[in-house]
């Protein structure tokens, strides 16, 4: 496993500059991809008369690896990214030597939470995404984040195109629940998470662990549900301590 690239998926609303503060270390060990989903950062969104589903943001990250000659690859991401991954396991498994789960949980969502990204969606058209900010901060970061991290997440929500953000909204909206995906994942997964995650917490992490065949748990400390913002370090750490495994 130690020998694959990792190729790790962003988080929601944001673009693949969240990794930023672990590539560099990251890098200098392991073959790393971090693309820019659908719609999001530089990634175009493809004109198409279907509904949003994560299923076609797989097919990207397969046609992803197609194009660079890849046939396997440790894959993982951060909240919405793990559940694409999950999305790519059910796609193509023979693609994936390893999983890396950051802040994220494998069930769908409550019929409360898809009313909820719902409306984002709609708004976002609505008004764009200045508003996103002072929504969903609270939930992204620990209370006691620095203010640098919270200013850069700022940055990377309001720069955003907000047909991006609607699309992905609504894919997550439809995804399906995970775990029978996960029961079958036969390769080494790491699981991550923050102490401070409101929004898939610790009992959210724990469930993949128990449901994931091979995996390892690491909690970050102070961290909220963005751990690659707000503890870079600790996220590289948990990442190169479990690779060569």
């Amino acid at each position: 496993m130690k020998e694959l690239p990792l190729v790790l998926l962003h988080a929601f609303p944001v673009d693949a500059r969240m990794w930023d503060g672990v590539r560099a270390p990251l890098s200098e060990r392991l073959r790393l991809i971090t693309p820019d989903q659908r719609g999001l950062g530089r990634s175009p969104l493809p004109e198409t008369d279907r509904e949003p589903d994560l299923d076609d943001a797989a097919r990207d990250v397969v046609a992803l690896l197609d194009r660079l000659g890849l046939d396997k690859v440790v894959l993982g991401g951060c909240s919405m990214g793990g559940y694409l991954t999950m999305a790519v396991l059910r796609l193509a498994p023979e693609r994936v030597g390893g999983l890396v789960f950051i802040d994220t949980k494998a069930t769908a969502d409550t019929p409360e939470a898809v009313r909820a990204r719902h409306d984002v969606a709609a708004r976002v058209e609505a008004e764009g995404a200045g508003w996103m900010p002072e929504a969903v901060t609270p939930g992204l970061l620990a209370e006691k984040a620095a203010p640098e991290v919270a200013e850069r997440l700022r940055e990377l929500i309001t720069t955003q195109p907000p047909s991006g953000i609607a699309w992905a909204a609504r894919a997550m909206a439809a995804r399906p629940d995970s775990l029978e995906t996960l029961r079958s994942a036969d390769v080494p997964a790491l699981v991550v998470v923050g102490e401070e995650d409101g929004l898939t917490p610790l009992e959210a992490a724990n469930t993949l662990v128990e449901t994931l065949p091979d995996a390892t748990l690491v909690v970050l400390p102070e961290a909220g549900h963005l751990t690659p913002l707000e503890d870079p370090a600790g996220v590289v750490e948990a990442i190169l301590g479990w690779y060569p495994a």
